[in-house]
This record gives C-alpha cells, sequence and structure tokens, in this order.
C-alpha cells in the first residue's frame, strides 16, 4: 500500500481568499489580470483611479500568502489588520500602504465574503456528500484511461468562487478558481478540471 499513489484534493469557498478578492475589486487592484471580478459585489467605475504600484504589489504578496500559505512565507512576522477579525493579516513592515488602503472596506469585503461562502456550502450540503469527490475521482480515473498509467501523488486546493464569467483558472502552484456555476455542471466540469488533473498527476 504505500507505494500507492495518494491525490489529496480541497475544495472550498475560503472566507480570507474571499476577503482578498473582495478587497482587490474595492481597491481596483488589476492582478492577477486574468481573473475575472466577482459577482455581486461593485464593480469600480471605468474612469476610477487604479490602485498604486506600491499597494499592487503589497496585495500580490498578501494574495500568494493566502492562497498557498505554506509556499509563501512572509520574512517579518505578520500583524491581524482591525476590523477584519482574524482573516486579515499582514508583514508587519512593508505593508504599510495596503494597511491602510483595506481598512475602510472591511465591513464591505466581509459582508460580502461571509455570505459567497454561506453559499457555497449551503450548494454543498443541499448535494450529497460524495458528489464532490465523485467529480474529482471520475476525472483521475478518465485521465488514467487515457495515458494508460496510475496518476501520480499530488495536492490540489478548489476555489470555488462567485466570479463574473464561468471557467477555471490557476491562481497558485496547486491551487485553483472556478466558477461556483461550472462547478454545479458535472459534465462542464469534468471536462475543465481534466486538464488540471492531467498537469499534477
Amino acid at each position: 500500500m504505500a507505494d500507492k499513489p495518494q491525490w489529496l484534493i480541497r475544495e472550498d469557498a475560503s472566507v480570507p481568499v474571499l476577503v482578498a478578492l473582495a478587497l482587490r475589486q474595492l481597491l481596483g487592484i488589476r492582478a492577477p489580470e486574468d481573473l475575472p471580478t466577482l459577482r455581486e459585489l461593485p464593480v469600480r467605475a471605468p474612469d476610477a483611479v487604479d490602485a498604486s504600484p506600491a499597494i499592487e504589489a503589497q496585495w500580490r504578496d498578501y494574495w500568494d500568502m493566502t492562497v498557498e500559505p505554506r509556499a509563501h512565507h512572509s520574512g517579518v512576522p505578520l500583524e491581524l489588520i482591525d476590523g477584519f477579525e482574524t482573516l486579515v493579516a499582514l508583514p508587519a513592515t512593508g505593508a504599510d500602504e495596503l494597511a491602510a488602503a483595506i481598512r475602510p472596506h472591511a465591513a464591505t469585503a466581509l459582508r460580502f465574503a461571509h455570505a459567497a461562502h454561506d453559499r457555497y456550502v449551503g450548494a454543498m450540503t443541499s448535494h450529497t456528500g460524495g458528489d464532490a469527490y465523485r467529480a474529482y475521482a471520475s476525472a483521475i480515473a478518465e485521465f488514467e484511461r487515457e495515458i494508460g498509467r496510475r496518476a501520480h501523488s499530488f495536492e490540489l486546493n478548489v476555489q470555488v468562487l462567485p466570479l463574473s464569467q464561468r471557467g477555471i483558472w490557476w491562481i497558485g502552484a496547486l491551487s485553483v478558481a472556478v466558477t461556483d456555476g461550472l462547478r454545479r455542471d458535472v459534465v462542464a466540469f469534468d471536462a475543465a478540471i481534466r486538464p488540471v488533473i492531467a498537469e499534477l498527476a
């Protein structure tokens, strides 16, 4: 059994990830360029001033630490930011502009993130618990049939998010974001997740 490949897939609509994306939208940060905006959250006017390069760079670091904390460690201690419960921790030095910029948006970002997370949990519990697992297991089995070998051991984090466009995007080395509507579409999700699994397995 020891040499049998193991795969670990974690699926969530993580509140910290949702908060980070809400702040991205509220601050007018464009990175990551290919990731769409969130539904049900105001989109800034086209003529609104974009976030400064310093704020965008600090948000990118915060985003990486939020999505894949084990792979992205801060070189300095982290401090919780007032108004965000325990959901936002930024480096104690080097993130001052971002900390100041996000404080006014705390209530909006938290309200959005908790509501989106609750919707995800409600959608998952209204289906049987095995459905989530089955979607990945069938995609892995199909991959193994196609290439004629067992899948290698791999880890994958899937964030199911209320994005404004349907699709699937890499947001870290072992992490993807998928639109909630696509995740609920069994056939389309199976086709969309297969290339991701092929890349890792």
